[in-house]
Order: structure tokens, then sequence, then C-alpha cells
């Protein structure tokens, strides 16, 4: 049973970066995989996922992060709120040359994501336990991302301080966020919003991609 289950994984999972126009070897899908083995492990441990997702985490949790692969700016990329590491790990198995830095407030969680580092060989992510407004790394990120963190207002808000003019804002959405837009302050620049498509995934997926004012 187990078994059918990794090789109908591994299938999904190779079909669905097809689709997603992803060029990803063996290595990567191998690597994808044994995350995916871990959050089986450990989800009821860390509380990583809702226990009805883990039955479809190729489409819910790895195709939909992969989704934002081909808005990624070059440079170091920030997952805001990364939970059990969405989307900033599969981006970083995918991107080995990409150094992601993965931040939560949940203690439990960043322990998870260190074990996944060491387990996989991560040696670009940077899992750091901390509230995401007290974070100040020294570092300017091209990319900032989040997925299922709060409004788009309260995430613009709490990363302000990490943005310069150039840093690409990425906030994954479910339904098209027409009130979380209208509530945004003046000094963002909404550069666009795409609908996203996940192979697999019967739900509305938006990318709500913005700037700050200089």
């Amino acid at each position: 049973m187990v078994r059918d289950r990794a090789n109908e994984e591994k299938r999904l999972l190779e079909s669905g970066v097809s689709v997603l126009g992803i060029d990803a070897d063996a290595s990567v899908v191998d690597s994808l995989l044994e995350f995916l083995g871990l959050i089986r492990k450990w989800s009821g441990s860390y509380n990583l996922v809702a226990p009805g997702d883990l039955q479809d985490l190729v489409a819910r949790h790895i195709l939909d992060s992969l989704t934002i692969q081909p808005f990624l700016a070059n440079g170091p990329l920030l997952d805001v709120g990364t939970g059990a590491g969405f989307p900033g790990v599969p981006l970083a198995i995918l991107n080995r040359q990409l150094e992601v830095t993965l931040v939560d407030s949940a203690g439990k969680k960043i322990r998870f994501l260190n074990h996944v580092g060491r387990s996989l060989g991560l040696v670009n992510i940077h899992p750091v336990n901390r509230r995401i407004e007290r974070f100040s790394p020294g570092l300017e990120f091209s990319t900032i991302t989040c997925r299922a963190f709060s409004s788009l207002r309260a995430f613009v808000e709490s990363i302000r301080h990490l943005a310069g003019p150039e840093t690409k804002l990425m906030a994954m959405k479910g339904k098209y966020p027409d009130e979380e837009l209208s509530g945004l302050p003046d000094w963002i620049n909404v550069a666009s919003i795409e609908a996203l498509s996940v192979p697999g995934l019967r739900a509305e997926r938006h990318l709500v991609m913005m700037t700050v004012s200089a």
C-alpha cells in the first residue's frame, strides 16, 4: 500500500512539473518525494499540515509551491510564515543555487525544517525562528514571498523594513483578493495579479506581485 502510494505520488509529481513546464531531473523529483515522506512522518508531532492534506500533498503543497517558479527574481529569497516549508523548500530543492531563508515564529516548525535541511543536504535553506517584524538579517532579498500568511496588508507591513525598491513581493492567494487589495497602503505598487493553475488541484489560485514605492 505504501509502495503504491509512493509510485502514484511520483507519477503525479513528474506529470505535474511537466505540465508546469519545469525542468526537474530525477534527483529533484526524488528529493521532493523524500520531503513529502518527512512531512508525513513528523506532521503529527510538529503540526505541519492539516490531517486531510496528507492524502493530497503533491498537488496541494508541492505543485502549488512550484507554480511561482517563473516569477522569481534572481537573488536571495525570503519565505515569510513558511510553516512546513511552503513554498520555500520545494523552490530550494528545484533551485540548488538559490539561497532561501525560511522564517516562522513557531519553533517546532523551524526544528522540523532544520531536520529537512540535514536529511536532504539542502545547504541553501536557512530556517529562522523569529517573528518577521523582528527579523533584521542585514541582507537584501530579491524576492519575498508568503503563502497563507494573513492579509495582504499584514504581509507588506510586516516586511516593509526588509524590502528595497527592486524587491519583488509575492503573495500566494486563493480566490481573487478584491477586499484585501483595496486595503493595501499607498506605498505599495501592485505590479500584476497572476491566475495560477495547479495540476491536479481544483481550486482558484492567484499570485499578487507587488513592490514598495521608493
